[in-house]
């Protein structure tokens, strides 16, 4: 089955000035991100604005996706919702515009029981029939798949690995050291990646990597060729900016940050909203990195 790689872009949903979601600015971004070192382009998560897109659009934006993208190039699409009807619904849209892999994020506000989250992504996966990584953040969803859940869903062939977003490494342990050893399981924080490497993770779905992905891919890559102290150095030094694109709610930073960079991708959807100070607060992080001049 095709691996989506170790660096996977979470990427932002580009408007045009109406608010729409724009083509060209899409296919500016893409070729950003592919040169930029991303092994895989997730479309349609929270960071692409994912709450504010009505399903029409975020198969739109797939198909803008995958129009740009090589020849097997992989491409990630974020299903998931808190109603099992609806994910499989929008799950089947994505495999027909040509998706490669769904993200199934744990059903928030209705806070689901373990075996509820259970059988909500495996009816999802038997449905599709599509390869999934399952998304586990509980300070979006108001509840936590506990890794006892995880690991049974390492079982199913379909469910291919994990976005581990709770920030909580003995979860993360206890994933690696019961789940299939073919389970992958990605950070779902930058700031959580070396640290989650070293006890068997296999990459990040990033939303750095939109700046510094050939970095990032360098650390990680180093890590895995046995030059510890260079990765941890690269992450010491990326750290700051980890640090920097969460002081406000995710993307409102990242998307600021690649305006100042010159990848326009426009603004934000309400109830989103960019404050004078965030351009601010982060032209003296990016100019760190040489990204922007002071």
């Amino acid at each position: 089955m095709k691996n989506p790689g170790r660096l996977i872009t979470a990427m932002v949903t580009p408007f045009n000035k109406k608010g729409e979601i724009c083509k060209s600015r899409t296919s500016k971004l893409v070729k950003h991100l592919i040169d930029n070192k991303t092994d895989c382009i997730l479309v349609s998560g929270t960071t692409g604005e994912s709450p504010t897109l009505s399903d029409d659009e975020k198969v739109e934006l797939l198909g803008y996706v995958k129009a740009c993208v090589p020849t097997r190039y992989p491409v990630m699409f974020g299903a998931g919702t808190n109603s099992t009807k609806k994910s499989i619904e929008l799950g089947k849209r994505a495999k027909t515009e040509g998706a490669d892999f769904l993200l199934l994020v744990v059903p928030y506000y209705n806070k689901p029981t373990q075996e509820g989250m259970y059988r909500h992504f495996i009816e999802i996966v038997e449905s599709v029939h599509m390869p999934a990584v399952v998304y586990n953040i509980p300070s979006r969803t108001g509840v936590n798949m506990n890794p006892e859940t995880t690991v049974r869903l390492s079982e199913h062939e379909l469910i291919i690995g994990i976005k581990e977003a709770s920030g909580n490494l003995d979860t993360v342990s206890t994933i690696r050291a019961l789940a299939n050893p073919e389970f992958l399981i990605y950070s779902g924080d930058d700031s959580l990646t070396l640290p989650m490497l070293s006890i068997g993770a296999n990459g990040v779905i990033s939303v750095a990597s939109h700046l510094v992905g050939k970095y990032l891919t360098e650390m990680i890559d180093s890590f895995f060729v046995g030059k510890v102290d260079d990765a941890r150095r690269i992450h010491l030094e990326l750290f700051p900016l980890f640090k920097g694109l969460f002081f406000i709610t995710n993307p409102i930073a990242v998307k600021a940050a690649l305006n100042l960079m010159g990848v326009d991708v426009g603004g934000l959807r309400p109830p989103l909203y960019e404050s004078d100070d965030v351009k601010e607060k982060l032209v003296p992080i990016l100019a760190q990195y040489g990204l922007v001049s002071l």
